[in-house]
């Protein structure tokens, strides 16, 4: 049915609502307004965030969680390109994801004008559709194909720039039909096939990862496991995908793998990759699978096409969504696993053995024991907790000692993007205000997206966040003493008081600086997050020579100075 004459930009706010947008992230500008003006009346809530960035790494955590599009409004040239690392974020972590970006005038394109870049070939290698709406009376067509390119196939980004004065302008059309999302599903051949191979193996493994997964397919996969009795490991930042209790749990497979888990992946004869991309770092620098052929049989299942085959030619490549494939697997009739039926107990055991309290503590010297402190919060936290966290070596706390519960319960980008961790959490407490939630930001990550506590305390988002403050760019000292030991260059830091900093913002705000304080500090910051409905900040002050679980910062200096001769 054609609408009676409206603006552009409730146009477009009408056909968000028909496509089932409940919230929106963004940063105004002036280049948008009417889709501002248009957002006061709609049941749609617009979260005003403080910096684009920040807005972008929200709209990409929605997307994760939901597995709907996370939209973004931003405005043109400086918006946009604060906004380009949620964007990248999303297409290498395939989330499904629109960016709205206001635009200049029609009648100025193509001069220059204030703020004005092309999109098209800004975000042409980022995205997987970019383009801009001249006509109002199009933009049902044009928001209809965005969410079927974000959500079909390998989920990924889409960005529309939006012309200010058409966005003002009237136009008489009708409103587009809700999105279907479209995904391939295997063919029974190809089931069969598997399960052939599958018969075949003497030391099969199972790598689950990547988009399009939903609680189903994870239970329905985990049936797989089960009536296989399959060893399952998770790629890099997909360890939600299997309750990381569960006895066929092994470990996940990314950076700083367990040397035991990592063999075993190189000795199956069966890989059977269900959904990753085999990037990487969940191929360890594409050293634990051979390219092109792997030595391993590889059975390859992909939501893109165009990914399988790519970089690795495997035995057996299937076409799929997550939901799809898992369905057939859980229906397949098992084969007799008693060749390897041993091997997930032995696998768990290495698993176990891996989270157990690593040396560099044992011997009790260090004041803030921060294994001791990934137990406490494991205790202490619901089973269903969020934990989020950006990039650098103080997730290795996280990834390698936290069980994570199950379906979304981690959200971090495989793309590396440093300042995702705080803006994820605050998205996560306001998607699911239920539940609890919790970042890990290192001192470095926490300065580059923090104002997003603002929005926290705004919107009464009552995350956690835990800063692991040592001074330092860590990762990048790590590298930095290992290639060029003794020339520290660029990686010092000087920190505010993060504990005060947040206190000015209106959270919650503790300095923990010892193994015993770590406790109280955290029930505090829970019951003030459940009472009071706002943020808390942990800021753990330690030693930075303990920079990962395995090494210090003075073995790797010693270790290539004596290397150096």
């Amino acid at each position: 049915m054609t609408h009676p004459s409206r603006t552009g930009g409730q146009i477009l706010v009408d056909a968000l609502k028909i496509h089932g947008v409940d919230t929106a992230f963004g940063v105004p500008g002036e280049s948008y307004l009417d889709v501002l003006d248009a957002l006061h009346d709609s049941s749609i809530r617009f979260i005003i965030n403080r910096q684009e960035g920040g807005a972008a790494f929200m709209a990409e955590a929605y997307g994760k969680m939901t597995g709907r599009p996370g939209i973004c409004f931003v405005t043109r040239g400086p918006g946009a390109t604060n906004a380009s690392i949620g964007v990248h974020t999303a297409y290498q972590d395939s989330t499904p994801m629109i960016l709205f970006i206001g635009q200049v005038g029609l009648d100025f394109m193509d001069r220059e004008a204030f703020q004005e870049i092309d999109y098209r070939r800004m975000f042409g290698q980022m995205a997987k559709w970019v383009a801009q709406i001249d006509r109002a009376d199009r933009i049902p067509e044009y928001i209809a194909r965005a969410f079927q390119v974000a959500t079909s196939g390998r989920p990924g980004p889409v960005v529309l720039a939006l012309p200010e004065d058409m966005l003002v302008s009237m136009a008489e059309t009708a409103d587009a039909r809700r999105y279907q999302p479209v995904q391939a599903s295997p063919s029974a051949a190809q089931i069969g096939t598997l399960r052939e191979m599958l018969a075949a193996a003497k030391n099969p493994l199972l790598l689950l990862g990547g988009g399009t997964w939903n609680a189903q397919a994870c239970a329905d996969v985990q049936r797989f496991a089960e009536a296989n009795a399959l060893p399952v490991a998770c790629a890099f930042r997909f360890q939600d995908l299997l309750d990381n209790e569960h006895p066929n749990y092994v470990g996940d497979v990314g950076i700083g793998i367990n040397p035991k888990l990592a063999a075993r992946v190189k000795n199956a004869d069966l890989l059977i990759a269900f959904g990753p991309r085999l990037g990487e770092m969940t191929t360890s620098g594409y050293s634990l699978i051979a390219s092109p052929v792997p030595q391993q049989k590889l059975v390859h299942i992909h939501a893109d096409a165009e990914e399988l085959g790519s970089v690795y030619q495997a035995d057996l490549m299937i076409n799929s969504g997550a939901a799809q494939a898992a369905a057939m697997l859980a229906a397949m009739a098992p084969v007799n696993a008693d060749a390897w039926r041993g091997t997930v107990a032995e696998a768990k055991a290495d698993y176990a053995a891996w989270q157990q309290q690593p040396p560099i503590f044992k011997d009790g010297s260090a004041p803030l024991d921060l294994w001791q402190l990934v137990q406490q919060l494991q205790a202490a936290a619901p089973k269903d907790t969020i934990i989020t966290n950006g990039a650098g070596n103080y997730a290795t706390w996280a990834h390698r000692f936290f069980r994570y519960g199950g379906m979304r319960t981690q959200l971090a980008p495989t793309s590396g993007a440093m300042g995702y961790g705080v803006p994820a959490g605050v998205a996560a407490k306001i998607i699911d205000p239920q539940r609890t939630v919790v970042t890990f930001a290192g001192d470095g990550e926490y300065m580059m997206n923090g104002q997003e506590l603002a929005t926290a305390v705004q919107y009464k988002a009552g995350v956690i966040v835990i800063i692991f403050n040592n001074s330092m760019f860590g990762t990048i000292r790590m590298h930095q003493e290992r290639d060029y030991p003794g020339r520290v260059s660029g990686t010092t830091l000087h920190n505010p008081d993060f504990a005060a900093l947040a206190k000015a913002y209106g959270a919650h705000g503790e300095v923990v600086a010892t193994t015993e304080e770590f406790a109280p500090a955290f029930a505090r910051a829970l019951e003030h997050t459940r009472t009071q409905s706002l943020p808390a900040v942990i800021e753990l002050r330690y030693d930075g020579n303990l920079i990962t679980p395995g090494a210090t910062l003075e073995t790797i200096k010693a270790n290539a100075l004596k290397a150096k001769g």
